[in-house]
């Protein structure tokens, strides 16, 4: 792949990557109706407005600008008022890491006790997939994963999930400029995943908005059917997933049989395989072309045997699919391990053999604990009192 890092900033396109929480609301992560609604706010006409939001918002997803001088075809007034009442700032970046396997991930202050981590994988789907975060913290308490022991903080707002994606193409240097254009085959982030913190189906309007903004073709151009949302298994809003985002689904399964996803996944005890797969089967446009990727940890002496992997044939049985096969990430405290790679191996050769892809995901990020299921802020938790006053 060719890359573009190394490239010099141009003056008139000046961007940041890390930034102190703005006092004045930043318009980046804003919808266009949200725009629209910002520009109108501090005095253009109704009529003007969203033609204005029009203009920003090139500016703001195609080139990633952050000063409004850099505008060059919206008014020197105009720009002068925006400069006044907002910002183009992403949130605060609290921590930066790079791992050994060259992912990267971000810790991000959102807010006074909330921080959500992103992670960019390298070398994932066409070029690159950017894992977000939908929550700060998590309600699901899967017993595998390092998130669930983070209680919910909050949901993130769709601007908030926008921004994790803009703050990664500032650090990959992936915004064009009028003299440098991006073409698709210069790009290192191509994917987008909703598998970091949170369950995203408990925050589908702000992940719909942030679908939207993130696809539009004039701006950050990610498509829909290049973004993938990943669920525990919220089945009654599965089909509604569908139908208001065009995303491709993922599945986070790891048992084939109630009485061991009941201890996994606990949210199965509302809604079992039964309600689950029923609701997979009506998944909008489920096909060859759009197949449901059914996430797979490979726990030690707990799910991976060969009945589990003939079991899970049966259960993926009418259901267009591919199966990712996860080798567990430990994380500090937790109660499993990953099994052996012979083991994973003759489990995916079952899987195989049934006609279904099932590639090993190999870890990445292991060493920043970047890897699945290993996402944890250290988010202030805000007590009950707290809540109850805001």
């Amino acid at each position: 792949m060719k890359g573009i890092a190394g490239q010099g900033r141009r003056p008139h396109n000046p961007r940041v990557t890390a930034s102190p929480t703005p006092i004045k609301p930043s318009l980046a992560g804003l919808s266009k109706p949200a725009l629209a609604e910002k520009l109108i706010a501090v005095g253009v006409e109704p009529k003007k407005a969203r033609m204005r939001a029009e203009q920003l918002w090139r500016w703001i997803y195609h080139y990633g600008i952050t000063d409004f001088a850099a505008m060059t075809n919206v008014a020197k007034e105009l720009r002068a008022t925006l400069a006044e009442h907002y910002t183009l700032a992403r949130p605060e970046i609290v921590a930066a890491q790079v791992s050994q396997d060259g992912t990267r991930k971000w810790l991000i202050r959102l807010g006074p006790g909330v921080e959500a981590e992103c992670v960019f994988i390298p070398d994932v789907g066409r070029s690159g997939a950017l894992c977000v975060s939908s929550q700060v913290g998590c309600t699901l308490n899967c017993t595998f994963c390092h998130t669930g022991t983070q209680k919910l903080v909050r949901n993130l707002t769709a601007a908030e999930i926008v921004a994790q994606v803009m703050i990664a193409r500032d650090a990959l240097d992936e915004w064009p400029t009028p003299e440098r254009p991006l073409n698709d085959g210069d790009r290192k982030l191509t994917n987008i995943v909703f598998m970091g913190m949170g369950e995203p189906l408990y925050n589908l309007d702000n992940v719909e908005e942030a679908i939207a903004t993130i696809a539009d073709g004039d701006g950050i151009s990610i498509s829909r059917r290049r973004t993938t949302v990943s669920t525990a298994g919220v089945a009654p809003r599965i089909k509604e997933l569908g139908e208001r985002t065009g995303a491709m689904l993922a599945i986070s399964l790891h048992a084939t049989n109630d009485a061991l996803r009941n201890e996994l996944v606990p949210l199965n005890k509302k809604y079992n395989l039964e309600e689950l797969f029923a609701a997979i089967r009506t998944y909008p446009s489920l096909g060859n072309a759009k197949r449901v990727t059914f996430e797979y940890v490979m726990l030690k002496g707990v799910n991976d045997t060969i009945p589990e992997a003939k079991a899970l044939v049966r259960l993926l049985a009418g259901i267009p699919a591919k199966i990712n096969l996860i080798p567990f990430n430990p994380w500090p405290g937790s109660p499993y391990e990953c099994s052996n790679w012979e083991t994973i191996e003759t489990f995916a050769e079952v899987l195989n053999r049934a006609g279904y892809s099932s590639p090993i995901r190999t870890p990445r990020g292991r060493d920043i604990l970047a890897a699945c299921g290993q996402l944890r802020s250290e988010s202030v938790k805000v007590r009950a009192s707290q809540r109850q006053n805001g």
